[in-house]
């Protein structure tokens, strides 16, 4: 398939094909008629970084990622610290959402008692 067969058929942004690309990991599919073919091994890989990008990563956090996990070294040590710093985060944001809905609360119950 090619890559804007995938964009479409799995709703892979531009920017993220273009990028998979340009970092050299794509499979053994080939090329037919000029154009790079994707295979079921370079869906996989673009279902990875997609998930990383949903997780927040940088497109360069991606494709460390990425080469850490395609290496043939074992790396499992150091992209399990990655995904530990991105959840880290991840928490951290959720409360601070949770204390800005704690303030709305607040201020709405506020609001509510200066009708009552």
């Amino acid at each position: 398939m090619t890559k804007e067969e995938a964009g479409r058929r799995y709703r892979i942004p531009t920017e993220i094909l273009d990028a998979y690309e340009s970092w050299g990991l794509c499979g053994s599919a080939g090329q037919a008629e000029g154009r790079r073919q994707y295979g079921e091994q370079d869906l996989e890989r673009l279902g990875t970084i997609l998930a990383l990008h949903d997780m927040g990563f940088t497109a360069e956090e991606a494709e460390n990622y990425m080469r850490m996990l395609l290496s043939e070294t074992d790396t499992a040590v150091e992209r399990l610290r990655m995904l530990e710093r991105r959840r880290d985060a991840a928490l951290d944001e959720i409360h601070r959402k949770e204390e800005q809905l704690q303030r709305l609360d607040y201020l709405r119950y506020q609001t509510r008692g200066e009708n009552g």
